[in-house]
Order: structure tokens, then C-alpha cells, then sequence
């Protein structure tokens, strides 16, 4: 008798936990696939799925983020209001996609595009790192970095020297690292001799055992930037590390990345995305009037358009996927890409097979290897329906190319932090540089060929021909797709 009620209270208990978070998933209206799969999970786990759930299945920023970000937007909305109609983008001198595009993401993330931009593509780990170093040893005012992930090591520790020095010779200095992508980091020496040194460096969405319940633990801030003086500019994907250094037991190579260094009136929008940033995470305002005296001082070095894109879960969250997915509707040539995480949802997937079938030249070009092998396998899912479409695949061989770029149409680029994945598009964090700009778009187009220089072509004929186990590996991983 004692078993049977045993067994039938842990049924109870089973059954309510499944009736509990299943009206919860289809209460709070994620996409289908990802309620489905919660669903799923929760009906054959119900106390693994449950806790997962608890701690995983909805975008938690917990309190604190909220009321700062709360109070803090009625500035950054003035701010934006005020931006002098000098420095913004005529939608006139733009073409008809950039216009679509334009309006689209000033909509989503309010952000208007700028004109009067120099723009200049840096390539490779070394003339990144050098121009850092560069600008911040000639910083005046200011220098504000933020990256997913700082690893201590070769020319990484030399910009750290860089802001000590300016530190020194009273320049603000400050650092927004992400918590858990530079955990190694905050557990090492040079952190603190940042701090003694007079650096300000703060962490962003820490993670612990009690806030887990709170905040989502793997809602992460993955942006890339750099702002110097109000007058010089960075961002792109690439972490504050050295590749000779970094990750070299992982078995793919050094990771090979790309960045924008900008002059001009875009710089001013990133730095108002770093101070939101900073604002919502410390609690601490910066002090602008005192940092720069004259925020307009950098209107015409150029003469590009761009516009900065934020995107995350504490914004209005969809506004790069909606761009994204506009952006590949939109062309009528070529759409090239690269990206280190192909693991597009069926949105993305159907538009990229419907420009294909359409006629549009469509290149993804992605590593060979990966330091994921479920996004390595979950990545290769895909390829079966994108090569019969006629959509050519490159498989990069020389290291993990962790480049974030889409070229439209050899007229617009979207260069930024952004992976082709769900985690970029609804959970993370990201930056992307919205360049309406033949010239760029022709010099990253070049940088995408160097790329492919580099690759292997995946042929439709010979990838049929692989394994069962491979096939079914694929097709296991791509089951988590909608959770990655």
C-alpha cells in the first residue's frame, strides 16, 4: 500500500509539473519551434525539463537591468531627437533597398543613419590590434572598449598597456567586459593592474548560483566596440585576444576576423550604445559634457552612410532579424555571407532557398572546423536543401573564420557581431554596422574572396555521397537548433 501511494503521489507530482510549465511555454508565446521543443522535453523530463525551464526558457534580465534601462531611455530618446539634421542621412541620396532598410531599422532600433563617415576594413588580428594601440596611446579624453571575451596574451597585454598609459596621463579609461565569455579574465592578475593602473573595468550580466532563477545565465552581451575621443571608432566581431595565443588546444586554428574602424558622426552612436551599455550595467552616469567638449566637432571626414544597429533582449529584440530578413529578400543579384554559426531558423532558411530559386548568386562561406561539434554538425544539417537550391557553400580552412559580414547586391554590407544563428538573433546582446556604400561593399566583397581563396567548395555530388552516421549526427544536432 505504502508503494502505491508513493507511486501515485510521484505520478501527481509528474503530471503537475508537465500541466505547470506547459501552461506557462504556451503563455508566454515564444516562437513554435522553441515552445515545442520545451514542451517535448518537459512531457519526457519533467523535473530536468522544468528546472531547465526555470532557468533557460525565458529572457530574465532580472529587476535591477530593468528599472535602470527604464530610467536612463527618456535621455538616450532626447538625445537621439536632438542629433542635428546636418549629420543624418538624406534617405534621398540613398538607393531604393538602402531607403527600405534605412526606414526599417530607424523604426526598430530608432537610430537614424548618418552621413559624412570614413570607413576603413582592417583585415587580420595584427593591424587590428596595432590600431588600437595606436589611438589609444593618442587619447586625450576618453577611451571606451567593451568585448565578449578579453584573454590575457601577446599584443592583447600591450593594449592593456596602451590604456595604462593613458590612465596615467589622465585620460578616462573604461572596460565592459562580458562576464562569463572573459570569466578567465576576471580571474587573473592584469585585471587588477588595470584597476590599480586607474582603468574602470566592469562585468556585464554576471552569473551566480543565486541569481540563476533571476536572470537567464545565457543572455550574454557579445558586442565589439571601441570609441576613442568621440573621433575614432571600432566594432566588428572580433574579441580582445591574441590569436597566437588564444584557444590553440581547441584543434581549429587561429581565429580569423575583420573589423571597421570608423571617423566620423557614426562614432557618436557608438558611444551612446557603450554608455547605455555601461549606465545599465554599473549605475553609474558618465559625466559627457566633461569627456567631450564638442561632440560635433567630427561632422565631415567622409562622406559614407552608416547606421548603427543595436540589438538584444532588452531592446526591441527581433530588429536585426527582421533587417536580416529584408536584406535577402530585398536583393536581386548576390548575397554573400560569412559567418563561424550557420544555424538559421526556417525564416532565415526559406529565404535564403527562395532568393536562390529566384536567381540570386548566394555564397555562405563558413570554417571547415569548428570549436562547437554540435554547431558543427547542426550547421551541416543545412547544406543538403541550400546546395540543391544552388546555393554555393565554402568551407573555410585557414582557422575558425569568425567574420560576421552579408553583402547585398555589391551596394550594402552588414558588418558586426552577429551570427547566422537563433542565440544572435533573440538572446544575445550584438552590434552590426549598417554601411549603404558601393565602395565598402566592393572592399568587403574583396575580403569575402580572400576567404573563399582560402575554402573548400562543398560539391552537391560528393556531399550526398557521405556517411549514414554522419547524416544522422546531423540530423540529431539540428534537433537542438532551436535552442542554440
Amino acid at each position: 500500500m505504502h508503494f502505491f501511494s508513493v507511486f501515485t503521489l510521484m505520478t501527481l507530482v509528474h503530471i503537475l509539473i508537465i500541466i505547470g510549465v506547459s501552461y506557462r511555454v504556451i503563455q508566454v508565446r515564444l516562437p513554435v519551434a522553441v515552445s515545442l521543443a520545451w514542451l517535448i522535453l518537459v512531457f519526457f523530463l519533467p523535473l530536468a525539463g522544468a528546472i531547465a525551464y526555470l532557468v533557460l526558457g525565458e529572457k530574465r534580465l532580472g529587476h535591477k537591468f530593468a528599472t535602470r534601462a527604464q530610467e536612463i531611455k527618456g535621455r538616450y530618446d532626447s538625445w537621439l531627437r536632438e542629433l542635428p539634421p546636418e549629420i543624418r542621412s538624406d534617405p534621398r541620396r540613398l538607393s531604393p533597398v538602402a531607403q527600405s532598410i534605412n526606414l526599417l531599422a530607424q523604426t526598430t532600433e530608432h537610430i537614424p543613419a548618418l552621413s559624412g563617415n570614413r570607413l576603413q576594413l582592417l583585415d587580420a588580428a595584427e593591424p587590428i590590434l596595432h590600431a588600437l594601440i595606436s589611438d589609444i596611446d593618442r587619447a586625450k579624453r576618453f577611451c571606451h572598449l567593451e568585448f565578449y571575451i578579453w584573454a590575457e596574451g601577446g599584443a592583447a597585454d600591450e593594449v592593456a598597456a596602451a590604456l595604462l598609459r593613458a590612465s596615467g596621463r589622465g585620460v578616462i579609461c573604461r572596460v565592459l567586459l562580458d562576464a562569463v565569455g572573459s570569466a578567465q579574465f576576471l580571474k587573473g592578475s592584469l585585471v587588477e593592474q588595470l584597476r590599480a593602473g586607474g582603468v574602470e573595468v566592469a562585468f556585464a550580466l554576471p552569473v551566480s548560483s543565486f541569481s540563476v532563477f533571476k536572470v537567464r545565465p545565457d543572455l550574454r552581451l557579445h558586442r565589439t566596440l571601441v570609441v576613442i575621443d568621440d573621433t575614432a571608432g571600432d566594432t566588428g566581431s572580433f574579441n580582445m585576444v591574441d590569436p597566437r595565443f588564444f584557444k590553440q588546444d581547441a584543434g581549429v586554428g587561429e581565429w580569423v576576423d575583420a573589423m571597421v574602424r570608423l571617423k566620423g558622426p557614426g562614432v557618436l552612436a557608438l558611444n551612446a550604445l557603450f554608455r547605455w551599455d555601461w549606465e545599465v550595467e554599473t549605475g553609474r552616469d558618465m559625466d559627457v559634457p566633461a569627456e567631450s567638449e564638442d561632440p560635433y566637432n567630427v561632422l565631415q571626414p567622409g562622406e559614407k552612410n552608416v547606421q548603427v544597429i543595436p540589438s538584444g533582449p532588452g531592446m526591441t529584440g527581433s530588429g536585426i532579424y527582421q533587417l536580416l530578413l529584408m536584406s535577402i529578400y530585398s536583393a536581386r543579384q548576390e548575397i554573400v555571407m560569412t559567418t563561424p554559426y550557420f544555424v538559421p531558423d526556417d525564416a532565415v532558411t526559406t529565404a535564403l532557398l527562395t532568393a536562390a530559386e529566384r536567381g540570386v548568386r548566394v555564397t555562405i562561406i563558413v570554417p571547415e572546423r569548428n570549436d562547437s561539434r554540435l554547431v558543427h554538425y547542426t550547421c551541416r544539417s543545412y547544406f543538403d536543401g541550400m546546395l540543391a537550391a544552388g546555393i554555393q557553400i565554402f568551407g573555410f580552412k585557414g582557422g575558425l573564420l569568425h567574420t560576421k559580414s552579408v553583402v547585398v547586391d555589391r551596394e550594402i554590407a552588414l558588418f558586426g557581431s552577429v551570427n547566422l544563428d537563433v542565440r544572435s538573433f533573440w538572446l544575445d546582446f550584438e552590434v552590426t554596422l549598417g554601411v549603404y556604400d558601393p565602395d565598402f561593399a566592393g572592399r568587403l566583397l574583396a575580403l569575402q574572396d580572400t576567404y573563399i581563396q582560402d575554402s573548400t567548395s562543398v560539391d552537391q555530388q560528393t556531399w550526398e555521397q557521405r556517411p549514414n552516421k554522419e547524416r544522422f549526427l546531423e540530423n540529431l544536432a539540428r534537433l537542438a537548433s532551436p535552442l542554440l
